[in-house]
């Protein structure tokens, strides 16, 4: 189960559904929307905040680079 908290989980699980995302145009807004679509997310859609996406960007950011 995956919740708000669960940056690291979520850029993983993020960059394995969507491997060709252009991320200089993946905005917060899209972020926000394929977390929530995510099999296994249960938290509360109105808990997100741009500090909490930006890390989740922020994880996926380094994973594009490793």
């Amino acid at each position: 189960m995956l919740t708000w908290e669960d940056s690291y989980a979520i850029s993983r699980a993020l960059h394995a559904k969507f491997p060709d995302a252009d991320l200089e145009n993946v905005s917060l807004e899209m972020i926000y929307t394929w977390t929530l679509a995510l099999e296994g997310f249960v938290d509360e859609p109105e808990l997100a905040n741009d500090d909490l996406l930006n890390a989740i960007f922020r994880e996926w950011l380094e994973l594009e680079m490793e």
